[in-house]
């Protein structure tokens, strides 16, 4: 099967660019392959539409939170509440959500889906800092008119098939919260360079095999790249391997936790599985 590892920006350019790691699962063991770097969304787009099979994991999230969309009154499905948000472009985008913000108690200002608090992610709804709302806006709608599956909030090309990823939450597993990335030059340091070469050795070392169930294979060179994209790339794969290896027994086609929330999507990791949502609260 091939799987990609996708880490994602909402404003790629060449100094940073979405990068995909392309690999090839075996039965349990995952080789990382050719490393592409995208410096524009058409890129992007030029990969989801291409022929599958194929499993990826995105590092962004796809949904917002159920009590953020209900409080705010946008459409209580994923489509429509993605393409929603599409149509306020991304200056409407972000003032709606600065204006949401604005109105509510210290707080209660940012709200957090089931699989973000079961992972420790932030907010989809954050503008600032790491700004996953901005890569919510940019990618979610993509997924949308590519005609991608989405396990349990999507149904489209059932051989073109997207879960969300986040590497944090595999790394934290390996190396506990030591930094092993910066995008700014002056901050990249030794010890975040020694931090990347623990996290590699410890995956090639078999460390994910308890918990994901997979070998890895992947070159030394990843652990090279300071801003740690490379590597975020290939975390992101084992997740969507480790995903397509939850599948039933066989079946062909990949489902959802039973803990998902279908408005709200899920991280492909099993540390980020959340609590069942209520099931008057679930709408397709």
């Amino acid at each position: 099967m091939r799987v990609y590892g996708i880490d994602f920006t909402s404003r790629p350019r060449r100094g940073k660019p979405i990068t995909c790691l392309q690999c090839q699962l075996e039965g349990q063991r995952l080789t990382a392959g050719a490393l592409a770097c995208w410096c524009d969304f058409a890129s992007f787009e030029s990969f989801l539409n291409q022929p599958g099979p194929w499993i990826a994991g995105l590092d962004f999230p796809f949904g917002q939170s159920r009590t953020f969309v209900t409080n705010i009154g946008w459409p209580m499905t994923w489509s429509g509440y993605v393409r929603h948000a599409e149509n306020l472009g991304r200056t409407g985008f972000r003032q709606a959500l600065d204006a949401y913000r604005a109105q509510r108690a210290v707080g209660d200002k940012e709200h957090r889906r089931a699989t973000d608090r079961a992972a420790g992610a932030i907010s989809p709804q954050k503008l600032y800092g790491t700004p996953v709302g901005l890569m919510f806006f940019e990618g979610a709608p993509r997924l949308l008119r590519a005609g991608v599956t989405i396990p349990g909030v999507h149904r489209g090309d059932p051989e073109r098939i997207c879960v969300e990823a986040y590497p944090g939450v595999l790394a934290r597993q390996l190396i506990g919260r030591r930094s092993y990335k910066q995008d700014d030059s002056k901050k990249q340091s030794r010890e975040r360079e020694q931090a990347r070469h623990d996290l590699l050795t410890a995956i090639l070392d078999g460390a994910t095999r308890p918990v994901y169930g997979l070998e890895v294979t992947a070159p030394t060179r990843l652990a090279a790249d300071p801003t740690g994209d490379r590597l975020d790339a290939l975390l992101c794969a084992i997740q969507a391997a480790w995903a397509w290896t939850q599948r039933a027994e066989g079946s062909d086609q990949l489902t959802a936790p039973t803990a998902s929330d279908p408005l709200e999507g899920w991280i492909a990791d099993p540390q980020a599985r959340g609590r069942p949502p209520e099931p008057s609260r679930i709408k397709a």
